[in-house]
């Protein structure tokens, strides 16, 4: 079962934390179709929250079309976002990736930028941005990189 973690000084919304912890879990292959989310109550306990905060979320998994509500029975997955199971090679090769970003000095957002920019330059027709997130182009670098917008609204999300 997923176990979300609540950033309250990222700036994300708490609902929005919520879907995008859902999504990394289902592109890792942590929750496949048919695996139950736990109740609004569960994450309330866990995280200190809004119950209403956790529907919101949920509700916005399921007009994704990622989850179902079934009354009386909870929240459970639909379809996977697949990708690259959590323990994929790449993952690894990641880790050690991190690791020497680390010790070479590069903090988190360092790093995750430096990623960004990987990736944008291998992968630049998935020009995919989520709602709510502005880019703004290095011009000195050439490289899009991706910020909050007003409200909390974010791409954001705790990898690890």
């Amino acid at each position: 079962m997923v176990e979300y973690r609540i950033d309250r000084r990222s700036g994300v919304a708490t609902y929005l934390q919520i879907v995008q912890q859902t999504q990394q879990a289902l592109r890792l292959g942590l929750l496949e179709p048919g695996d139950k989310l736990p109740t609004a109550r569960e994450v309330v306990e866990a995280t200190a929250i809004n119950p209403n905060t956790v529907l919101k979320a949920y509700r916005e998994l399921e007009r994704e079309g990622l989850v179902e509500a079934r009354r009386g029975l909870g929240t459970f997955v639909r379809k996977s976002l697949g990708g690259a199971p959590a323990d994929s090679p790449l993952h690894g090769e990641l880790l050690e990736w991190a690791a020497r970003a680390r010790a070479a000095g590069l903090d988190r957002d360092d790093a995750a930028a430096l990623f960004t920019a990987v990736l944008e330059e291998k992968f630049p027709q998935a020009q995919s941005v989520p709602h709510g997130t502005t880019t703004a182009r290095s011009a000195r670098h050439g490289t899009t990189a991706e910020r909050s917008a007003p409200h909390g609204s974010t791409t954001g999300g705790d990898p690890a």
